[in-house]
């Protein structure tokens, strides 16, 4: 669903005529202000299948840090190959990162771990490797990749749309008091209900994700 007929969806629940740009009127430019909001609060509720892609990164002798482009800071990581190598990565913290590249004289060879470093002038999330590669490997980092803020009206949302929709109108009957007697509590509730609904659907996808094993 793009994000000129999400904004008009809500707007239809409000009982206000719909607009073929989300800047014709004051009041849709809100609601599609809403609608960025409830987007993100959907997208932080579970790691969603449509969220979920692939990035690479080619690594070059003696380079340690790579930048994930297009990814932005709000990321998570599924999980880190050396495809080159067959072989996952392994996860190490920041302070062990200083302790190998600071306090020692690290070898080159193939990555065996991974870390974060901040992020780049594009705001892309900064990724570093260890030990530092002696040559070409390709990486493959498996991320949940959230949406950047829906702007142009021909943007279309990759999350579940009902949820968003339903969100919007709830943050919309909040904003207004109430809509026709429909109260903001019970707007909240409606869209509780479609989002949990959403993540059962896609959940279902991913069943051993929601099974805790001890470490």
């Amino acid at each position: 669903m793009t994000y000129l007929q999400l904004v008009n969806n809500v707007l239809k629940r409000l009982r206000e005529r719909t607009v073929a740009t989300i800047d014709e009127t004051t009041y849709a430019t809100m609601i599609g202000m809403l609608v960025n909001d409830a987007k993100h609060e959907v997208e932080q509720a579970w790691d969603w299948s449509a969220l979920r892609t692939t990035l690479t990164a080619t690594t070059t002798a003696g380079a340690f840090a790579y930048e994930l482009t297009g990814a932005g800071d709000d990321v998570k990581m599924l999980d880190v190959i050396n495809d080159t190598s067959n072989w996952f990565m392994t996860y190490k913290t920041a302070s062990d990162f200083n302790n190998y590249y600071l306090n020692t004289n690290p070898s080159q060879g193939a990555p065996r771990y991974y870390s974060f470093n901040g992020i780049d002038d594009n705001g892309d999330t900064i990724v570093e490797v260890f030990p530092p590669p002696n040559g070409e490997y390709l990486i493959r980092f498996n991320i949940v990749n959230r949406q950047a803020d829906l702007s142009d009206e021909a943007d279309v949302l990759l999350c579940p749309s009902k949820p968003v929709e339903m969100l919007a109108y709830a943050k919309a009957v909040e904003e207004r008091g109430e809509d026709g007697g429909q109260s903001a509590l019970s707007a909240y509730s409606t869209a509780n209900r479609v989002l949990n609904d959403a993540l059962s659907l896609d959940q279902a996808k991913h069943p051993e994700e929601l099974i805790w094993t001890a470490p």
